[in-house]
């Protein structure tokens, strides 16, 4: 099955509806010249707030909340549209891209191609990680630690055998970046919470450990706020061990390269990245799983196409980056999409692009309900001014009034009430006389 424009219109294809994506598509929609229109691409319908993902592990938020429709972002009157579906072939001398979609595998006629398709979850980075281990990458990844979690608390309720209770009791996170220092934060704050549920559990039976490979967590800040982090977490009772690296991952603990062995039945994976699947497919040059670009977003060696986000590597030519890849966040996925947007109609225009040239804003990472540290500037913040810094920058970025209310609403609902303990599966009609399953254990 075909889909194609009318013949006299022209088209940009943007493959991925994340950050980089999403703002691509918005900033040209309403730009582009006539006879020209920006189709994005993306298998989910949604654009999801990764750095809130930890949020939805604690029960700060419900998955909803940390989610935005894409359709919602762009103008319906806009020159833009968005297909649902997922790209498995580029034919770069055709000029088509190929996707399977909900009325089967279409074909998508393109001028101008951008990929901003992000990354995959690495679960190969050692023994037993993809087997024992649970990502947190995806919305669906954070719902299912939420409810690993919940599962856990009510299996040592029933278990009888002590050494057991404690291993059940101990959740392990992998990964002293900002995703690992925030759901080990807000796992902390959340059992600490839901422990009143669960009168049979005691406070000694549960525990919360980060395991971080460097010397200081949050390596991308400076150390003071990394030490900052430390002590807000251990004074969450966090067990933060530092210079530790796990080597192996088995269904009952993980083994350290040290040689020691820590007891857990929920090893949460907050590390490690690869490529999407089509990076392979396209040939074209690879550097650290990232496709490399020129200073202006475009790919070498590849007309009409250009790459952004996580899954490029484009050098950053701000003065004091010196042409060092720019680093895969959030922030510089949205610069680099307004960026690419400019160059974009200066290449349909006839006119010359610019290099992509950025300087952080700042960095930020929660530890904690009340809890965080930050960067902004030469300025930093910890405890309750960088916690507030944190909500609300995400809060702007949210789309349209209404979901920055309900997530408003969400947040100051969760500062006054007790942790929500929901298990949220849900079971229909057609299961619902189904042999019963236990829960994982």
């Amino acid at each position: 099955m075909n889909s194609t424009p009318h013949p006299d219109e022209r088209q940009i294809v943007i493959v991925g509806g994340g950050f980089a994506g999403t703002t691509l598509a918005t900033a040209l929609e309403r730009r582009l010249p006539p006879g020209w229109r920006a189709l994005l691409v993306s298998e989910e319908s949604y654009t999801t707030f990764n750095p809130m993902l930890a949020e939805v592990v604690g029960a700060s938020v419900f998955p909803e909340h940390v989610v935005a429709p894409i359709r919602q972002m762009l103008r319906p009157d806009g020159a833009s549209r968005f297909v649902m579906g997922r790209v498995i072939a580029v034919d770069r001398e055709a000029r088509t891209v190929t996707a399977e979609t909900l009325a089967g595998v279409q074909h998508l006629r393109y001028d101008q191609l951008v990929l901003a398709f992000g990354t995959r979850a690495n679960l190969a980075l050692m023994p037993g990680l993809a087997e024992h281990a649970l990502p947190l990458k995806l919305v669906g990844d954070a719902l299912a630690i939420r409810n690993r979690v919940l599962q856990r608390l009510a299996r040592i309720e029933l278990e009888h055998d002590a050494s057991a209770r404690r291993r059940l009791g101990h959740f392990i996170v992998i990964g002293g970046g900002f995703s690992g220092v925030e759901v080990a934060g807000e796992l902390a704050d959340a059992l600490h919470g839901a422990r009143h549920w669960y009168p049979r559990v005691r406070a000694d039976e549960l525990r919360v450990t980060l395991l971080h490979d460097g010397g200081n967590l949050l390596p991308e800040l400076p150390g003071s706020l990394g030490r900052a982090a430390v002590a807000s977490l251990r004074a969450r009772r966090v067990d933060v061990r530092l210079a530790a690296k796990a080597r192996a991952v088995t269904a009952d603990s993980v083994e350290l390269a040290d040689g020691t062995s820590l007891p857990s039945a929920t090893v949460i994976c907050t590390i490690g990245t690869r490529p999407n699947l089509l990076v392979e497919r396209l040939g074209l040059s690879i550097e650290r799983g990232r496709i490399v670009c020129n200073p202006d977003l475009s790919v070498p060696g590849a007309p009409a196409l250009w790459a952004l986000g996580d899954c490029a590597r484009v050098p950053n030519a701000d003065a004091a980056a010196d042409m060092a890849p720019a680093p895969p966040t959030a922030q510089f996925a949205v610069a680099q999409a307004r960026i690419l947007a400019e160059n974009l109609l200066a290449h349909l225009g006839g006119r010359p692009t610019r290099a992509f040239a950025h300087r952080s804003r700042g960095m930020m990472a929660t530890t904690g309900h009340l809890k965080g540290v930050a960067q902004i500037g030469r300025l930093r913040f910890s405890g309750l001014p960088a916690w507030l810094m944190w909500r609300a920058y995400y809060l702007s970025r949210m789309p349209t009034f209404g979901r920055k209310l309900r997530l408003w609403v969400e947040w100051t609902w969760a500062m006054l009430f007790a942790t929500d303990i929901t298990h949220l599966r849900f079971t229909s009609t057609r299961e619902i006389d189904a042999p019963t399953r236990a829960a994982q254990g």
